[in-house]
């Protein structure tokens, strides 16, 4: 049977390896099997350098649990990046670097974005010609080529993006099939994608695409995933409050599972029992509380006599 597990929350952690061991305690506490760690969260990664002693502090903390890892990398890694990508290159191979002294078998890696969110304000990224988005595709492919193979043992995963009302298409990685064909581009054994559960079912309404036929499209591609709920409700890249978002089903909310509308169980059966990674729920902070009711739902879904406690 697959494994759960919970991502670790990189803002509510902060940099505080107290509170990264609270955290592990509880997910210790409420039966989860796996976490996934943010290298960002844990002020490891300097100007794009992994810190060994800081390293070492975190490893003498993971000791104490026997947990499966995975790994996050910071969400601002983008090696389409035009002014620097030689250091957001320099970022995820210290992320890498990090997965292997923790033993993880995967990292995550955010889709390339023509435009990253930071410079939204600044420039649309529907404005790009057809022509300098396929020599940003080639660009990224070539260095995940390169990065890879440094690191054969680990999984470089990439995960499908979110839609924004007023910059999509910004990334290849709202559209499955484009994202499997850049997986196929790169032609490496340890490249292979991160299904975002939560991001597929909005980027399905957004777009118009049928949600079952891609997740069956790039099964064979899938080497981990991110399990989250929300209503399907694309929102502008400023609007960022949840508060203001959840009346109205709207935004990458990242409630419980059984919160929402994504239809989790419907994309497990697709998976499932081919699918034999890990089941990494990525919930915000706020629903920190909600943690152990998500997992149980979770559970639920693939073990037929648990009882699902669903809102739906």
């Amino acid at each position: 049977m697959s494994t759960i597990g919970s991502k670790i929350d990189e803002v509510r952690i902060d940099g505080s390896l107290s509170k990264l061991r609270q955290d592990l305690e509880y997910f210790q506490k409420i039966g989860l099997n796996a976490v996934e760690l943010p290298v960002h969260g844990l002020d490891v990664i300097l100007n794009g350098r992994l810190i060994q002693h800081r390293l070492d502090k975190i490893l003498s903390v993971l000791k104490d649990f026997d947990f499966l890892y995975s790994i996050h990398s910071p969400n601002p890694v983008n090696l389409m990046d035009k002014k620097d990508a030689g250091l957001h290159a320099d970022v995820l191979l210290a992320s890498l670097e990090f997965a292997r002294q923790v033993h993880a078998k995967v990292v995550v890696y955010h889709a390339g974005r023509f435009i990253p969110e930071e410079e939204f304000f600044l420039f649309p990224a529907p404005g790009l010609s057809l022509k300098e988005k396929e020599g940003l595709m080639e660009r990224e492919a070539l260095l995940l080529q390169s990065i890879s193979g440094q690191y054969p043992d680990v999984t470089l995963a990439i995960e499908n993006a979110r839609p924004y009302p007023d910059q999509s298409p910004y990334t290849y990685g709202e559209f499955p099939d484009e994202l499997k064909h850049q997986v196929i581009t790169i032609n490496r054994p340890n490249v292979k994608i991160n299904l975002d559960f939560g991001h597929l079912y909005m980027t399905s309404l957004f777009h118009g695409y049928d949600l079952e036929t891609a997740v069956t499209s790039i099964r064979a591609f899938i080497a981990h995933t991110h399990i989250h709920d929300n209503f399907g409700g694309a929102v502008h890249h400023w609007e960022k409050q949840q508060t203001h978002q959840l009346p109205f089903g709207r935004g990458d909310s990242h409630m419980p599972v059984g919160r929402g509308e994504v239809p989790i169980k419907d994309i497990l059966d697709i998976l499932l029992p081919d699918y034999t990674g890990l089941l990494m729920m990525e919930l915000r902070s706020r629903y920190f509380d909600d943690l152990e009711e998500s997992g149980r739902n979770l559970e639920a879904m693939i073990v037929p006599d648990k009882k699902y406690n669903g809102m739906r």
